[in-house]
């Protein structure tokens, strides 16, 4: 017995040495610690798979998911917005009367009406109305002006536009460049009001139809797989563009919040986001309608009533984005900071630097960050609470949620291959993009891209890890520790964010160069101290020296909206160019604003009066040290 315990213990301690000397203990430390958070990611991810996967052999569409909420739930907070809750049977009537309304017009299955309303509980009752239809709603954003508002009508291919009434001035500057056979319908608070030029007067033809749902056998229902809405992303070159979002993406979308994340039906969500953008479309109404959750809403999100709201409507999940929470912490203390009963936030963007002030001051229990791209399929979430991280990779088994960083060029998001054409991976701590593999008819690994098949093609890197093989390329630089907690480090590609919103600068610089008399222009976003995203920054050929300040700012102030406005000008007497006439906007990136180092003129955009002032080093001062803000 003696030897064989000697035995025992001698083999234990040669495998313990040889761990130590290759370095593989090393795995299984990693392993103990990491245990628990995969496995329970694991199971989660098990219980959404077999959950979307019943809904699409049962062939279920949104409206089928949110009329058995309305059978359970029929006198339950369905909605709640400026005191007002709506339940699910009213919501269900406008619904049925939206559906009635248009197929009296002539709409059908496959047809586009696109949707630009404020957010309001009538935004998300029509789109499910037209949806039961089968027509598609590109969902647009109710900022855009001018050309980029009349680009994402066009470029989904509307044969209507629904449109609210305090919308009217911007449909009226387009008004003469829409397609002549689209139809227009505009969304009065009351019946019998006026209407613009030719437009159908939608409240009244409300009141005129009946709130039940149109015979099935005068609709064609639509199937799990149909397009449902587009919502708008500006990717990272040029106009927005319309990502598709089908039935069974928005309930993949939604229910892999709801299961990772651990909500709970009986939630009650705030959430002050744009109905328009995925994470209060889709993320935060989908509780709503697949789990029969009550969801706050707002017309606007404001600081200092986001947790008196949340203490008022007793929510016990709010949402964020990053600057909120800023917003939030500049606010002045008060008693509802902390009587509120809410049991976790969700969102994006929450920064590191002020992520353990944030939770401390406002009492949170927990912190369920998320990282996502509307159109992507490598979608992560935060599930255990850690500090900055967006999500995880496992350690342990990779190759259960296929997604990677891999090396690449910081300056242009392109793929490092080796010698034999392939991704590399990156290493722990090392900066790389991140990618999602991508497997046609799996809901959690498809790509379904952009209207625009040119533009999702160029979202798509081939060869990855093996020949043929592909994935969705986010242009996202992102780094992930030894335990595969994911962070993310910067953005790629010629877009920025600034105040919530993702800007396009080729878009922008279009915008500018035509506003200062087509002068060679370029675009670029840079850091603020102690600012979440990027200020965007114009530079603008003017080698005569005639540029009108002042009129520019007034015509940037029609043409953009707020958050796309340039806050900063560098007023160039040349431009650099590439042997291939394309700007040098990296070396002018990497000069940022500073005017002891910079030689051009600089300005920036008083916010007090929206025009552009000279930026003086005694100005730079005051916006290093938070005496100007933007």
């Amino acid at each position: 017995m003696d030897n064989l315990i000697y035995a025992a213990i001698s083999f234990f301690v040669a495998i313990v040495s040889i761990l130590f000397i290759t370095g593989k203990w090393r795995w299984f430390y990693i392993a103990a610690v990491t245990g628990p958070r995969d496995l329970t990611a694991v199971i989660r991810f098990i219980r959404l798979l077999l959950f979307v996967r019943k809904l699409g052999r049962k062939n279920t569409s949104i409206c089928d998911l949110f009329e058995e909420n309305c059978k359970k739930y029929p006198n339950k907070a369905c909605l709640v917005f400026e005191g007002r809750e709506w339940t699910f049977s009213e919501i269900n009537d406008f619904k049925n009367r939206i559906a009635n309304v248009f197929h009296q017009h002539g709409f059908k299955h496959g047809d586009k009406v696109a949707l630009l309303m404020e957010n309001r509980p009538e935004f998300v009752a029509t789109w499910l109305g037209l949806s039961k239809l089968g027509v598609v709603v590109p969902l647009i954003n109710h900022n855009l002006k001018k050309q980029s508002l009349l680009h994402s009508i066009n470029i989904a291919g509307c044969n209507g536009l629904l449109f609210g009434e305090s919308l009217l001035e911007s449909v009226e500057d387009i008004y003469s460049q829409l397609p002549s056979n689209l139809v227009c319908f505009q969304f009065n608070d009351e019946i019998n009001l006026p209407v613009y030029k030719n437009s159908k007067d939608l409240q009244t033809l409300l009141a005129q139809v009946s709130p039940d749902p149109p015979p099935n056998d005068k609709i064609k229902k639509p199937s799990h797989h149909d397009e449902l809405v587009y919502i708008y992303t500006s990717g990272t070159t040029g106009l927005p563009k319309a990502a598709v979002i089908t039935h069974s993406r928005y309930i993949y979308i939604a229910s892999a919040i709801h299961i990772v994340a651990d909500f709970w039906d009986k939630d009650v969500f705030y959430s002050p986001l744009p109905l328009y953008h995925t994470a209060c479309g889709c993320m935060a109404i989908g509780q709503m309608l697949i789990f029969g959750s009550t969801v706050v809403i707002k017309k606007k999100f404001s600081a200092s009533a986001f947790f008196s709201d949340c203490v008022k409507y007793n929510a016990t999940i709010a949402q964020y984005i990053g600057e909120m929470c800023r917003y939030c912490l500049s606010t002045p203390g008060q008693q509802t900071d902390t009587t509120h009963n809410l049991r976790m936030v969700f969102g994006n963007g929450l920064r590191p630097q002020i992520w353990p002030q944030f939770v401390k001051r406002f009492n949170i229990p927990r912190v369920c960050e998320f990282y996502g791209a509307t159109e992507g399929n490598a979608n992560i979430v935060n599930v255990d609470n850690v500090v900055g991280a967006i999500g995880f990779v496992s350690r342990i088994i990779p190759a259960v949620y296929p997604i990677s960083i891999i090396k690449c060029n910081p300056d242009t998001g392109e793929p490092i291959r080796d010698r034999n054409g392939l991704c590399q991976l990156c290493e722990p701590n090392e900066p790389g993009v991140f990618i999602g593999k991508i497997i046609p008819n799996n809901p959690s690994r498809a790509f379904l891209g952009y209207v625009d098949k040119s533009a999702s093609n160029k979202k798509i890197v081939y060869d990855v890890f093996k020949k043929g093989d592909s994935a969705f390329i986010s242009g996202d630089i992102l780094t992930a520790d030894e335990r595969g907690n994911l962070f993310f480090v910067d953005r790629t590609g010629d877009t920025f964010r600034w105040k919530g919103e993702n800007c396009s600068t080729s878009e922008i610089e279009a915008q500018v160069s035509n506003e200062a008399g087509y002068r060679d222009c370029v675009v670029y976003g840079v850091e603020i101290v102690n600012m979440e995203g990027r200020a965007g920054m114009a530079a603008i050929s003017d080698p005569e020296k005639n540029l009108h300040l002042k009129t520019l700012s007034e015509n940037l102030r029609k043409a953009l909206p707020s958050y796309a406005r340039p806050q900063l000008l560098r007023i160039l007497e040349k431009i650099d160019m590439t042997g291939t006439c394309k700007l040098k906007k990296l070396d002018l990136q990497k000069e940022g604003f500073n005017p002891n180092v910079v030689n051009d003129k600089l300005y920036f955009l008083n916010a007090k009066n929206s025009e552009y002032e000279l930026l003086t080093p005694e100005i730079y001062e005051k916006i290093l040290n938070q005496e100007v803000r933007f």
